[in-house]
């Protein structure tokens, strides 16, 4: 057998003993995707930007940690509006829980921001989500 065909083998191998861990399957990228929007009747302004993040929420007293994000500038389209957030496999550990979390800002001043739990990638959650925003009112 060639030795680089074995260093190989032995490096997928070993990925794939480390408990808890998915495996990069070699260096493949994965990616969450879904859709933001929002139930109110409210054009968003053209220079609208929409943020929306991967995050690992595992830890209860500490801020989220975040593995990817996606900035989307509204440009005049209106909700919905399709993301896909790419992330290294290798940093996804099956027993944390990650979730997307998105907000809708406008010059700083934040316009929608989700306000219930999207979860994803482990633990049974799915890679696709629909995602409502709620108003922050004030606007």
């Amino acid at each position: 057998m060639n030795s680089r065909y074995l260093f190989l083998s032995t490096l997928l191998l070993a990925g794939c003993s480390t408990p808890g861990v998915v495996p990069t399957g070699g260096g493949a990228g994965a990616s969450v995707t879904g859709t933001v929007a929002y139930r109110e009747r409210i054009a968003l302004p053209p220079t609208a930007v929409i943020k929306v993040q991967l995050v690992d929420v595992s830890r209860a007293d500490a801020p989220a940690v975040v593995v990817g994000e996606q900035l989307i500038e509204a440009g005049g389209r209106q909700v919905p509006f399709a993301f896909e957030i790419p992330y290294d496999p290798a940093r996804i550990d099956q027993r944390y829980t990650y979730a997307v979390q998105a907000r809708i800002e406008d010059g700083g001043r934040l316009l929608f921001i989700n306000d219930q739990h999207y979860a994803v990638i482990t633990r049974g959650a799915p890679i696709d989500v629909a995602m409502m925003l709620r108003s922050v009112g004030g606007r």
